[in-house]
């Protein structure tokens, strides 16, 4: 029997699932074995995750097996992974096997990890103080939720970066909607927390976001970084001794890589592997790539972008099994929604060199979708994209009209906002 390489994948969200997915249909299989390894058996859609504190997604909206969107064709090895050993191209499993690989593509992603703020998981935990960044602290943030009946609200991030910047911009607002149409807004004061000093990581969308927070009457602190949680008064307190009192606190917390990349050593103070931002592969080894929120290029970690550099890396990986040079070019791009209220909602599309400005999009003529701009078909487009994500995205299907690489079109750029791209 003729001895198959191995591209062996590391995570099966949505990353790793995408990239399955392409080399099923791209790379030689009487060549090439795939695998794909995880450990949890769901696959969630972590997008509704910040729709289920306020009944718009239930449980079964957001979650299905995972093993219904890896293809055949490819292994998938249900499994926790206990270190890489990239100098012996192997990785070891928790139960003590291994797994070799000629080509590694980790896809680890990135989780909320409350025990690197002191007190954040102390007596409120789950009590007075949620997170919505995972499906145990959605669910239990809707229980408390359907119990709110007014106080102040806290909505907090504890450092950048997080996964999907912007999901706590769109908490506040959906939260504002909610206790109105609850009757509970006017006993309801809402406090914006940011380590920022604005309201995004973007100039221009930061200041049409925080117009926005104004109207709606949510009080925003900047410059905000936590030192604590004082379970006893119910308050944060920064570093520098500024104090927030909360009633319910929805907070973010720190965000690292997996653990996994810690012990093998591969990543950075907060677990993410340093990678090559345009070819997506690691800086330390030539026959590792990564893709997702386990890289630290600087563009944000949202499923739209591991879409896009999927895209990139599969052109990148059949090169390198050819032994030709990596050719294809991953620009930065992301496209995400903001769920503003009301039945309303915002469109950002940017990359590396241009931040979110307004326009039309994806057709410069006549749109449809407002770039920067409050609408109703951008509020219909962010819930359609639920439909598109399990039938098209995670199958590796293209989206229409939206391509990798950022189109210009449609973009009203002010002089001097679109930066010459850097080499590295």
């Amino acid at each position: 029997m003729k001895n198959l390489k191995n591209i062996l994948i590391l995570g099966a969200g949505t990353a790793g699932t995408i990239m399955a997915n392409h080399l099923r249909k791209k790379v030689d299989l009487s060549s090439w074995r795939i695998q794909i390894v995880d450990e949890h058996p769901g696959h969630f859609y972590q997008p509704g995750f910040l729709f289920m504190p306020f009944g718009i997604y239930t449980e079964k909206d957001v979650v299905k097996p995972k093993r219904r969107f890896i293809p055949r064709g490819v292994e998938y090895v249900e499994a926790a992974v206990e270190r890489i050993d990239a100098e012996k191209n192997r990785v070891r499993l928790a139960d003590g096997s291994e797994l070799r690989y000629d080509v590694l593509i980790i896809a680890t992603g990135t989780r909320p990890v409350p025990s690197q703020t002191e007190g954040m998981e102390g007596g409120d935990w789950r009590k007075r103080v949620h997170d919505f960044y995972t499906f145990e602290g959605a669910r239990a943030l809707a229980a408390k939720m359907r119990d709110w009946k007014g106080g102040r609200l806290v909505v907090h991030i504890s450092e950048m970066p997080i996964k999907c910047p912007v999901a706590p911009l769109e908490f506040s607002f959906l939260a504002d909607s909610w206790l109105r149409d609850q009757g509970l807004r006017d006993k309801t004061e809402i406090v914006y927390v940011t380590p920022l000093s604005g309201a995004f990581t973007k100039p221009i969308a930061s200041g049409i976001l925080s117009h926005l927070l104004e109207e709606k009457g949510i009080r925003v602190l900047n410059d905000f970084n936590i030192a604590r949680v004082d379970n006893e008064q119910h308050k944060i307190v920064s570093w520098d001794e500024k104090e927030v009192d909360y009633d319910l606190l929805v907070t973010v917390p720190v965000n690292m890589g997996a653990a996994m990349i810690e012990r093998s050593g591969l990543g950075d103070e907060l677990n993410y592997v340093p990678t090559d931002k345009h070819t997506l592969r690691s800086r330390q080894h030539k026959n590792i790539f990564v893709i997702g929120d386990a890289t630290d290029v600087p563009t944000s970690k949202a499923g739209s972008v591991a879409h896009f550099e999927a895209e990139v890396l599969i052109q990148n990986i059949l090169d390198f099994i050819r032994g030709d040079p990596l050719c294809s070019r991953f620009d930065g791009h992301a496209n995400c929604f903001i769920e503003s209220g009301r039945g309303k909602g915002f469109l950002l599309d940017f990359n590396y060199s241009l931040e979110p400005v307004p326009g039309r999009f994806p057709f410069a003529a006549f749109g449809p979708l407002a770039l920067l701009g409050e609408s109703r078909l951008n509020h219909w487009s962010k819930m359609a994209f639920k439909w598109a994500y399990w039938n098209l995205l995670l199958k590796a299907r293209p989206i229409p009209f939206v391509d990798h690489k950022m189109s210009l079109a449609g973009k009203e750029i002010p002089s001097g906002a679109l930066k010459a791209e850097a080499a590295t």
